[in-house]
């Protein structure tokens, strides 16, 4: 750990981190321990009987960071359940007295083309993604009510705007941005935020990007999730934002952009007429589609 004179940004808070034994879950759990926040590191997994839940990768992490001087204790149950997610929250307050933060990394990915997707493709990834983060958002939700603090932390993806072959991935990310920002609405008059990261970043479930595109690590998302966990953040809330490297940014919140009016019902005619009146906005991945179709056909590379 840092410095004991060193007071980090976490210092006294509790968080929990779902999905924490690898990857970007991982590196959050190891930074905001370093922050001197005490951690539930939750990582699913099954004991042998499948009565007393145990995983491997949530200890290993566990051990890194007691090993460091931190504090943390190690959680295995499935964020898909309402259960799961409220044993994560409650072993945060058995253990260490309190919860400040939830922080929703768990997810899986199963792609397919929408064509050929399957019910057991679709679900897995819903319940994992989406409801795996409204599992810990509803358990920690209470508590930060009655308190009148609190974060909450999902993680979206770029693929939320669309995706080519995960339209469940796709859907569960753009679910956790309606979430999130219906969450730092309904929260907002008891001082609780919520916040959406996009990262890019390499990790088990990064292997089938853009061609050319570059990323980080996942340690480099953790610092900003730290960030909005911390009192520096408190009046951060309903924001996206991209980690990726050394490069953050913030999405736009939607909103109508062009409007046509006309008094009383419209008629498919008229719609047709003066439709380019309010037209369609540009969908960028469709241009980056329509690149990649032509350097395929010529032979050459797309642009990076």
């Amino acid at each position: 750990m840092e410095d004991e004179d060193v007071v980090g940004a976490l210092e006294g808070k509790v968080i929990a981190v779902t999905g924490a034994g690898r990857g970007i879950g991982r590196a959050v759990a190891i930074a905001a321990a370093a922050e001197g926040a005490a951690v539930v590191v939750n990582d699913y997994g099954v004991s042998v009987d499948g009565k007393e839940p145990t995983s491997e990768v949530a200890d290993a992490v566990v051990g890194e960071i007691t090993a460091a001087g931190g504090r943390a204790v190690a959680n295995a149950q499935s964020v898909t359940t309402m259960e799961g997610g409220a044993s994560i929250v409650q072993q945060a307050v058995d253990s260490f007295g309190r919860i400040d933060a939830v922080v929703c990394v768990a997810g899986i990915l199963r792609e397919r083309m929408l064509f050929n997707m399957s019910e057991d493709e679709w679900d897995p990834v819903i319940a994992t993604h989406l409801k795996g983060t409204f599992t810990v958002f509803r358990a920690a939700a209470p508590i930060f009510r009655e308190q009148k603090s609190g974060t909450m932390i999902g993680f979206t993806s770029g693929a939320f705007a669309a995706s080519v072959a995960q339209a469940n991935y796709s859907a569960a990310k753009g679910g956790i941005v309606s979430l999130v920002r219906s969450a730092a609405a309904g929260m907002y008059k008891y001082g609780v935020t919520a916040n959406c990261i996009a990262p890019v970043a390499r990790s088990r479930m990064s292997g089938q990007v853009p061609f050319g595109l570059e990323m980080g690590e996942p340690e480099d998302v953790a610092p900003m999730v730290c960030f909005l966990c911390s009192d520096h953040a408190r009046g951060v809330t309903g924001q996206v934002y991209t980690v990726n490297g050394g490069r953050v940014a913030v999405w736009n919140q939607p909103h109508e952009v062009r409007e046509m009016r006309k008094d009383g019902r419209w008629t498919v005619e008229e719609l047709a007429a003066r439709f380019p009146e309010v037209g369609q906005e540009p969908m960028p991945i469709l241009d980056r589609l329509k690149e990649m179709e032509a350097a395929a056909r010529s032979g050459q590379k797309p642009n990076q």
